[in-house]
């Protein structure tokens, strides 16, 4: 265990490394740059930018540098806990996330909590209740979570949120805790609102895992053992979380990997609509206006979420399921 874990922590590194040589080419890939935009946003406003103007600024912000002395300049600083100024916001990028990022993970874990116990639970009820009315109400409701946009659900959750419960549900806070330090009111104002970022972000992943949770149990049902227990009179919901259910959760275990940064990324349209104060609607902005180290940043995060992710997966498997074995020769 201890060999597979230092394993992936060593290959982690070139991949964290390849990742963001490939991100920084591709982020400065488009025609123009910051100053670009920079300078068209200056000229509708009426402000007159000369030669002079334009090479103090690219001095300012180092454009003049090639493209590999740029991200020599950016990865360097990692190692030191900074990961670059953002152009636009003109602040430390690491400040910028800090900002935004304990609200973005606890949105994150709360929509992961919330698509695995739905998903689970009702994954489990639809295989051992098959072709039941709940079945097919769960079916039926499933297929309208994978058809409908998140963009959509937020308005609805809006228009809802506001006439059944008298909750504002633009921003996370009510407008008096928005600045304020944190307190049990405060706190207590953060769970009435982020319930509904949680639902409509966790809905199209609960729905679309439900579908893989019924579709592996019951071929685990079907099976020669399930069949042997039940005959031999073991309890049937006993030997269905025993058994069949540990086998059935293995491909959703291992989809961690992807599902926590698809999750973070996946809350940008969800985070605009609403207004939420998290990393989504920073990163677009930023890739938006080429801010390259704002935008690399961000995109450094999600990969190391993947890493992670995929790390948690393995571990869960070997737990989960005996059967699976990552040291070499043991197949």
């Amino acid at each position: 265990m201890f060999a597979l874990i230092l394993r992936r922590i060593l290959w982690a590194v070139p991949t964290l490394f390849i990742i963001s040589i490939v991100s920084f080419v591709i982020i400065q890939l488009p025609p123009g740059d910051y100053l670009t935009s920079l300078i068209a946003a200056m000229e509708e406003a009426g402000e007159r930018v000369t030669a002079e103007d334009i090479a103090a600024l690219r001095a300012r912000y180092n454009l003049d540098d090639p493209m590999f002395v740029q991200y020599l300049k950016w990865i360097g600083g990692f190692f030191r806990g900074d990961m670059g100024m953002s152009f636009e916001w003109n602040q430390p990028v690491t400040e910028l996330i800090g900002e935004r990022i304990f609200l973005t993970m606890l949105i994150s874990l709360l929509t992961l909590l919330f698509t695995w116990v739905m998903a689970i639970a009702i994954g489990i009820y639809s295989a051992a209740r098959q072709y039941s009315f709940g079945d097919y109400f769960f079916t039926f409701c499933g297929f309208i979570g994978l058809a409908t946009p998140n963009f959509l659900l937020a308005l609805i959750f809006m228009y809802v949120g506001y006439e059944w419960f008298g909750v504002i549900s633009g921003g996370i806070f009510s407008e008096q805790y928005q600045d304020a330090d944190w307190s049990w009111g405060r706190a207590w104002d953060l769970a009435k609102h982020i319930w509904i970022p949680v639902v409509i972000v966790g809905t199209s992943g609960t729905a679309s895992l439900i579908r893989v949770m019924r579709g592996n149990l019951l071929d685990e049902l079907r099976k020669q053992y399930v069949v042997t227990a039940r005959a031999k009179g073991l309890r049937y919901w006993k030997l269905l979380i025993k058994y069949p259910v540990r086998v059935a959760i293995n491909p959703l275990v291992s989809t961690v990997g992807w599902l926590l940064p698809s999750i973070v990324s996946g809350e940008i349209i969800v985070s605009v609509v609403l207004g939420l104060p998290t990393t989504g609607p920073l990163l677009l902005q930023a890739l938006l206006n080429q801010d390259m180290f704002l935008a690399g940043g961000m995109i450094m995060m999600l990969s190391l979420l993947t890493v992670m992710g995929t790390l948690l997966s393995d571990l869960l498997l070997l737990w989960l399921d005996p059967r699976i074995r990552y040291e070499g020769g043991n197949k």
